[in-house]
This record gives structure tokens, C-alpha cells and sequence, in this order.
């Protein structure tokens, strides 16, 4: 629990209180530099918030004189939470300031290379039209109907692992679809308010929530070890998720979707345990070995 007094800081003294806190946690130490490169402070100001760290959490930091760092203590415990996605992405990828275009990695790591990365004179207009709530006009190339012009409401933005969408109401179409950001061109904000028809509420897809259940692919021989990977409670994971991002979350983490776990092959770690829980999923399609069942159950 984050000690009352971090509370009552200011909100710049609390991130360079996390930076510390992170510093001591991932690397073991830290010293006044990293607090001035980091966030431009005088030393004098780095000295400051060092000192009101150790003041408030003063087991958690011990003074090298040596070395003139400071290490971490042996009884150790963050003050502050350390999201696992946002630590392992600062590790990988630094600190995003908008102002250093390349951030180095803080830690020696690979990570898969991105392939297809939106231009950010598309991006930001969608997000801006997300953000308005505003439609948007756009040229857009699909695999079906090449380039078309279209109007479009977006309001989410989609990250399937593999590339961004825009989740959006299409005009041309009169159906709320997934848009690949790489594929569309010339978006211009429209200055008019969305049809009723065209709101995120009116998405059966995106108001949707399935409950979807994973275990350890039956074929493999130590199932325990697939639990430890994914940090299973009572050898399942049970989780909650759009109807409209499902297919796509099931083929980035390669669930067999089959119903009697007939996939293979060595990325298939999971299963899923009730494959009916995707019965009307528009993108049920793309989760792998899925079957859509003559006669569903009712659930």
C-alpha cells in the first residue's frame, strides 16, 4: 500500500517518486543524474526528492558513499504499482517523453519487430475524430473493394497484436466494422454530430462481453507448467472480452479453438474449454480450428 504522505504530493513529485522507486526496483540503485536526465531537475532538486524518498520509505534505500549512489535496501517493497506491461515497455523502449524521437532501451531486450506501424498523419486525425467525437472522411483500400471514399464514426482504437484498427460506424456500408489504419488515406473531420444509429451503444459486437475459458492444451504431457506460464487460478484462465476483439486475441495468443483440440502444433499451448462461449462472434472465424456448430446449445 503507497504510504499516505506520497498522497499528498504534488503530481510531478510523485512521478519523480515513482522514477526512484522504479530505478531501485528493476536496477538495484540509483543516482542524482538519473533523476536530472530523466526530468531535467537541478541537482540540488535531485538531492531533494532523494532525500524525501529515503525520508518516507527509509528501508527501502541505503546511501553508497563509495560510489555516491544510492542502492536498494535489503527489506525492499515499492510504494508505488508497477503495471507489468507499462514496466516491461519502459525497459524495452525507455522512457516516451514526445520529445527524444528514439528512446533506447533501459535493459538489454529483442522484441518482435513491428511490421505494420500507422502513419501518425493518419493516426492522429482518427484520434482526434475518436476524441470529438466526430465522423471522419477517409480513403480507404479494402482486400474486397480496392480504394473507395468513405464516411466513418470512429470511437475505439483497436491493437490486434499484429496491426491497428479503427472500430467505427462505416456509412457506405450502414455497420459498424473494423478499419485497418494502414489502409486508409486523407482522413478529414467532418464538422457534424453523429446519427443515434451510428454510436458505440448500437455495436452488438462491441457492447457484447464473452466469457471466455483457457486450460493447457490436453495433448501435452506436464499441463503444470502451461499453468505456471499464465498464472492460472484452479488450472484455468477466465477471462472477459469484446465480442468484436475476440477472434483476433485468440489468434494472437494461438488458443485452439477446436472442438475436440485436434491442433497440434507446438504453438498451441492453450484450449479453449467451451468453444460455444464464441456462437455469434462475427470474427469467430479467425480464432484457430474454430467450427461454428450446426445446432448451438442453448447457454
Amino acid at each position: 500500500m503507497r504510504p499516505r504522505r506520497v498522497e499528498s504530493l504534488s503530481h510531478v513529485q510523485r512521478e519523480r517518486l515513482a522514477h526512484i522507486d522504479f530505478r531501485l526496483y528493476f536496477f538495484g540503485e540509483i543516482g542524482r543524474p538519473d533523476l536530472i536526465d530523466r526530468f531535467g531537475v537541478a541537482p540540488a532538486g535531485a538531492t531533494r526528492d532523494l532525500a524525501l524518498y529515503r525520508e518516507i520509505a527509509p528501508r527501502n534505500i541505503e546511501f553508497d558513499g563509495s560510489s555516491k549512489v544510492y542502492r536498494i535496501g535489503k527489506t525492499f517493497a515499492p510504494i508505488f504499482e508497477h503495471a507489468p506491461q507499462r514496466a516491461l515497455s519502459s525497459l524495452a523502449l525507455g522512457f516516451g517523453d514526445g520529445v527524444n524521437a528514439a528512446s533506447a532501451s533501459l535493459l538489454p531486450c529483442e522484441s518482435p519487430t513491428a511490421l505494420s506501424n500507422p502513419r501518425m498523419d493518419v493516426l492522429a486525425p482518427i484520434c482526434r475524430a475518436i476524441h470529438a467525437k466526430r465522423p471522419v472522411a477517409i480513403r480507404y483500400h479494402s482486400m474486397s473493394s480496392g480504394k473507395t471514399q468513405r464516411a466513418i464514426v470512429p470511437f475505439a482504437l483497436v491493437d490486434t497484436g499484429l496491426r491497428w484498427h479503427v472500430r467505427a460506424f462505416d456509412r457506405k456500408s450502414g455497420e459498424f466494422r473494423d478499419f485497418v489504419v494502414t489502409r486508409i488515406e486523407a482522413p478529414t473531420l467532418l464538422d457534424e454530430e453523429p446519427q443515434a444509429h451510428e454510436r458505440p451503444d448500437n455495436d452488438i459486437q462491441w457492447t457484447r462481453i464473452v466469457e471466455l475459458d483457457f486450460v493447457p492444451h490436453p495433448r501435452l504431457a506436464r499441463p503444470e507448467i502451461i499453468r505456471m506460464d499464465y498464472a492460472m487460478t484452479d488450472g484455468a484462465i477466465r477471462m472477459r472480452v469484446r465480442a468484436a476483439v475476440a477472434g483476433y486475441m485468440l489468434l494472437r495468443w494461438s488458443v485452439d479453438c477446436s472442438p475436440d483440440h485436434r491442433l497440434t502444433e507446438e504453438q498451441y499451448r492453450l484450449w479453449l474449454a467451451d468453444p460455444l462461449a464464441l456462437y455469434g462472434v462475427e470474427n469467430a472465424k479467425l480464432a484457430p480450428g474454430y467450427q461454428a456448430p450446426a445446432n448451438p446449445k442453448k447457454r
